[in-house]
């Protein structure tokens, strides 16, 4: 079966021009880029009042602990419903392996830019190290450079693409990644028991829990209030899982049309629910738009577990849950689509309402 990025036309742009070491040259010169110059920070700032605005905390151990699902079920459908996104605590990762994916992704994005492109993007491919979705000379930039692998199936996996150094990381991702997906099922179960629909119609859109990661670098910048780390945008997947690998925040989240900052709680998974999700639940879960922006002084660095569709599939409402509001599509269909309209916010998933 034919993979839906192989018909995504792409200009990447040249690994000589990774945003690490522009952000190195502007220190001293001062001048950004044109191309990473993005007006619409200013047009769309944060609300200043963002006290009401906390994200709801859901733990995993309330979840599975008899005596307390019920009341924390409650709270994760809340989180779905009313926010798109929530924080996971007591997860049940691996703390030490939750640090040492950490101390191996700084480890990578110290290295010089030639032992890094050793890893890099081919032309019209998708993983590796670089930048993704450059479709025109024209096109704004954002200010992020990053490693993109594929990791289940493991028969999808190219491991030319991991990097060798540091030598720790190909075991510690595999092990590290693995549990991400494991968290991802049980969440997937809960949320099928929240909704009341059988767990193997929802997890049947999900089978095998295919993933893809994105590790994010997002350099300082002196001039933040010009450039943005991602464009808004809404995730075209079902679930997504985000780690800060250090303390710099900068992810932002719109909710009822105002932009608003998270402070990510130490060792929780940032969740959120994705576009395949929305569709699936009938629009009673949110996918909801987010970007990320850029501290002047300190590097962000971030790992996004994504879960996707399993291939080939069609998407649409569960049956369960009433008359269909959105329409039914090809999975490899919706999948080329999303990447293709990726930096329109939530324009592709409303196409797909009736």
């Amino acid at each position: 079966m034919a993979d839906p990025f192989d018909e995504i036309k792409v200009e990447f742009v040249d690994l000589e021009e990774s945003v690490q070491a522009i952000a190195g040259t502007i220190h001293n010169s001062g001048e950004i880029p044109e191309r990473y110059i993005r007006t619409e920070v200013h047009a769309n700032p944060v609300t200043a009042d963002a006290e009401g605005y906390t994200l709801p905390t859901i733990d995993m151990s309330r979840l599975l602990n008899p005596e307390f699902s019920k009341e924390e079920l409650a709270k994760l459908g809340s989180a779905c419903e009313h926010w798109g996104f929530f924080q996971l605590v007591n997860h049940g990762v691996d703390g030490g392996l939750s640090r040492q994916i950490k101390a191996d992704v700084s480890e990578f994005f110290s290295l010089p830019l030639e032992e890094k492109s050793a890893v890099a993007i081919p032309p019209n491919g998708m993983q590796g190290f670089g930048h993704h979705f450059v479709f025109s000379k024209e096109q704004k930039l954002d200010w992020v450079d990053l490693l993109f692998l594929s990791t289940r199936p493991v028969e999808e996996r190219s491991l030319n693409f991991w990097p060798k150094k540091p030598p720790t990381f190909s075991d510690t991702f595999d092990k590290y990644t693995t549990e991400l997906a494991n968290v991802a099922e049980q969440l997937f179960r809960f949320m099928a028991e929240d909704l009341g629909v059988d767990h193997d119609a929802l997890l049947g859109t999900f089978k095998g829990l295919p993933q893809r990661v994105r590790i994010n670098y997002y350099p300082p910048c002196r001039q933040a209030d010009k450039v943005l780390g991602l464009s808004p945008h809404t995730d075209g997947v079902g679930m997504t899982l985000l780690l800060h690998v250090n303390d710099v925040q900068g992810l932002q989240i719109r909710k009822d049309g105002e932009w608003f900052s998270v402070q990510a709680l130490p060792g929780a998974l940032v969740v959120n629910i994705g576009d395949v999700l929305e569709i699936l639940t009938n629009g009673k879960y949110k996918s909801i738009e987010h970007r990320a922006v850029i501290n002047p002084e300190k590097e962000r660095i971030t790992i996004a577990a994504f879960h996707n569709v399993h291939l080939p599939c069609t998407i649409g409402p569960l049956q369960e849950l009433g008359n269909p509001r959105y329409k039914v599509i090809d999975g490899f269909e919706f999948t080329k689509g999303y990447f293709a309209a990726k930096l329109e916010g939530r324009r592709y998933l409303e196409s797909f309402k009736l």
